[in-house]
């Protein structure tokens, strides 16, 4: 299975001055996996080593971060001896042993020759906890679910992703139902790897969907084993709240529907858990479009989506025919899903931090604005061939742009200051933003 990430992995090895490789990551979005072929592809020798459930490793890391030492520790574990030119040693769930985290400072102060790769599922809830971690002294990587691009890839279309990421917007449009069904099966089957492999292999949507059932209960139980007793319910709550916000007119997340009389205070601490676990992303508004967007963020107002869009059309029990009904499952619970997609895609972007704008009476809402270093530019979702802009109109015509951006179930078309982007091309948007003849 292709994943851009591992170009980035690749990168990061050609590098001199390299420091140790934290991938970042819900559960079960194919860290372990990446990490396991790009030893294969790139090193002759590999030492794997999960922290989870390993009392010997604990007890290694426990007792001193002496960089020689721990080297002897990890060869007689490994059974050899490590060659640190040609072997890439991988650091599996290493939040279960906080002190194997601190030790990557030690490493690359210490013994910057060795090349090492980590991962953990719930890096995030363990920093929270207080773990000692290497400020500046290792480098990172944010690992996603598959792109539409790499899904295009998985089912054997890499034509089409080639042909979009070419930019040949004219020879796409010929095969534009190609590329809408495509996009259907994304919007259902999503980019969990288990569930995109056998999708691949069988193009069967009920065997698909009860691996995202299988994955949503491993999350359900994550809940109950890693988050504080107390606040379980909260979130639990809170996850299962997500589908129904998000079917809203307005999606901004209202604490009221996680249960009647709910407060922000009461479900402040589950929202951080579900955003350091890398299952929720977290969208703020923005009282200006100017930059930096970060400077104007309203910290009271967001929109809350999952990690995968799968994931979604699971929770919200959509049904295997709305596949075949036309372009309706676009518009399904008033667009949600097509706004996750979106979502999704945009999340790959490299230091590309989504926001999105409403006016002051929230009358008009703009989906999302991106700041792309030296401009803002909005844009908007359009989850039909329904073109009407009134939002996007009202808003460039408050706050003047050079290029504004639609993404909708019609064709490629850039005509002055609107571009139209097709949603099944949403993710070539960082390269035409990047392009001078796009601005």
């Amino acid at each position: 299975m292709y994943r851009t990430a591992m170009e980035a992995l690749h990168t990061w090895k050609a590098k001199s001055g390299k420091k140790p490789l934290i991938i970042r990551g819900a559960r079960q979005v194919g860290k372990t996996w990446l990490m396991k072929e790009f030893g294969k592809a790139a090193y002759e020798h590999v030492v794997y080593i999960s922290f989870d459930n390993n009392q010997r490793m604990r007890d290694l890391f426990s007792s001193g971060l002496e960089t020689s030492r721990l080297v002897m520790g990890i060869e007689l574990y490994a059974g050899h001896r490590i060659d640190p030119s040609n072997t890439l040693i991988v650091f599996d769930e290493v939040q279960e042993v906080p002190q194997a985290l601190t030790s990557l400072k030690y490493f690359n102060e210490e013994a910057p020759h060795y090349q090492i790769i980590c991962a953990g599922s719930l890096l995030g809830v363990a920093l929270h906890q207080g773990t000692s971690f290497p400020v500046g002294k290792v480098e990172f990587l944010d690992l996603h679910p598959l792109s539409f691009t790499e899904f295009m890839q998985a089912m054997g279309k890499e034509g089409f992703a080639s042909l979009l990421e070419q930019g040949d917007f004219d020879l796409a449009t010929a095969f534009r139902q190609e590329y809408v069904e495509l996009l259907k099966q994304y919007l259902f089957i999503g980019g969990m790897p288990e569930a995109v492999l056998c999708f691949a292999e069988n193009r069967d949507f009920n065997e698909a969907r009860e691996i995202q059932k299988r994955i949503l209960a491993a999350y359900e139980q994550d809940f109950s084993k890693h988050a504080p007793q107390g606040v379980v319910p909260r979130v639990r709550m809170l996850w299962n709240s997500i589908p129904a916000q998000l079917a809203k007119e307005n999606k901004k997340f209202i604490y009221g529907l996680i249960k009647e009389g709910a407060r922000a205070r009461e479900y402040e601490y589950a929202l951080m858990w579900l955003i350091d676990c890398g299952l929720v992303h977290k969208v703020y508004r923005v009282t200006a479009p100017r930059l930096p967007l970060k400077a104007y963020e309203d910290p009271k107002a967001f929109k809350l989506f999952l990690v995968d869009v799968g994931l979604l059309s699971c929770m919200t029990r959509l049904r295997q025919d709305v596949l075949l009904d036309g372009n309706d499952l676009f518009k399904e619970f008033k667009g949600a899903l097509t706004e996750q997609y979106v979502l999704q895609q945009l999340r790959t972007l490299h230091e590309v931090e989504p926001y999105y704008w409403t006016n002051e009476r929230n009358s008009a809402e703009l989906d999302f604005l991106l700041d792309i270093g030296n401009r803002v530019v909005p844009l908007e979702v359009k989850a039909e061939v329904n073109l009407q802009s009134k939002s996007l109109k009202a808003f460039v015509d408050r706050f003047p742009t050079p290029l504004s951006v639609r993404t909708s179930m019609a064709d490629y078309r850039h005509d002055g200051w609107l571009l139209n982007l097709p949603l099944y091309a949403i993710g070539s948007i960082g390269r035409l933003l990047s392009a001078p003849e796009t601005i």
